[in-house]
């Protein structure tokens, strides 16, 4: 989507190692030396299998509960979820990558655990966020994995594909687009984006949890059409737990995505795919085809037709199919 005369890649090559430099300092000061390691599995021998189990990652000084398939000798897999839900909603995606052979991890991230859900000012900032991801691979003994993310797991997967480049084998975000292509859609009238994105106005109110969880969470509800009965108990259950709500939240109101973090990002170099769904309300054409633009490495832009902003539940089997397809194209092995 480049402009007339305009290298869009050109223009920020040249400011883009010095923030990477930066950002890279930020977040190792935030991983620091608390990368104890994990236990709590049930998942019996070394094949391949879908089945889910249960484990606790220690990781960055908290305790992550993460969902977890497929033999320890695997790949690692990193899934990480969105507002409002938790790792439920990779259920399918879990199963059929354990099945391949992948090592699948799916945490409920800083906020969403009990034992994760830090308090102090700035808790929820994106450098903190994509340090958890960081220390959670340290901890499981991993120097390189896949990471997968939507909604607010695919800003963190970008976040950590850009300034850490080194740690991924590949980088895979679905529905949110390269930050920096978000941040320029969302400041421009003209631009779908723009109004797409006022719901965020009502989120970063102090009392939008209390509103949310009214009248029996109707407008939790009226987002979870997608999912199942067992993912909407699970998420109802964690979002009525003390503090749970607010401080998911919380990622909206410690985070200005409209301008960027701390400005540009730059661009990413691992190779990626960007899935995007016709049907998003949240995330409209104009950044999504504009993400490309953000890209130096091998780019597969996925669109699914017809699905809402929730691909992983309501497109489980394609999404699915486009994850193995990437995951085995970069793999290692």
């Amino acid at each position: 989507m480049a402009r007339a005369g305009v290298d869009p890649r050109a223009a920020r090559m040249a400011g883009n190692g010095m923030r990477k430099n930066i950002l890279s300092l930020l977040i190792l000061s935030f991983v620091g030396l608390g990368l104890a390691g994990c236990g709590g599995s049930s998942n019996a021998g070394d094949a391949p299998s879908g089945e889910i189990s249960w484990t606790e990652v220690e990781a960055n000084g908290l305790t992550f509960r993460a969902r977890v398939a497929g033999p320890e000798s695997g790949e690692l897999v990193i899934l990480l979820h969105g507002f409002p839900s938790t790792s439920a909603q990779w259920v399918e995606q879990i199963r059929a990558l354990g099945e391949a052979g992948y090592r699948v991890v799916a945490p409920d991230q800083r906020g969403y655990s009990p034992e994760a859900r830090p308090t102090a000012p700035g808790s929820y900032v994106l450098p903190n966020l994509s340090a958890d991801v960081l220390a959670m691979a340290d901890a499981l003994g991993h120097d390189q994995f896949h990471l997968v993310g939507h909604d607010w797991g695919a800003a963190v997967s970008w976040f950590v594909g850009i300034v850490f480049p080194e740690r991924l084998y590949s980088l895979t975000a679905i529905s949110v687009p390269h930050l920096d292509a978000f941040a320029l859609t969302r400041n421009d009238p003209s631009s779908c984006q723009f109004q797409a994105s006022s719901y965020m106005d009502f989120f970063v109110q102090p009392d939008s949890q209390d509103v949310m969880l009214a009248n029996d969470a109707a407008i939790l509800r009226g987002i979870w059409t997608s999912s199942s009965e067992e993912a909407v108990a699970e998420y109802l259950a964690l979002f009525r737990e003390p503090d749970a709500l607010k401080l998911a939240l919380d990622w909206y109101r410690q985070n200005d995505l409209s301008g960027g973090v701390g400005g540009r990002i730059g661009n990413v170099t691992v190779p990626t795919m960007y899935v995007w769904s016709t049907e998003d309300t949240a995330l409209c054409r104009d950044p999504a085809y504009l993400t490309g633009d953000y890209v130096d490495g091998p780019y597969q832009f996925s669109i699914i037709e017809g699905v809402d902003h929730w691909v992983t539940e309501a497109a489980a089997d394609e999404l699915s199919e486009l994850l193995l397809a990437h995951l085995d194209e970069y793999s290692a092995d």
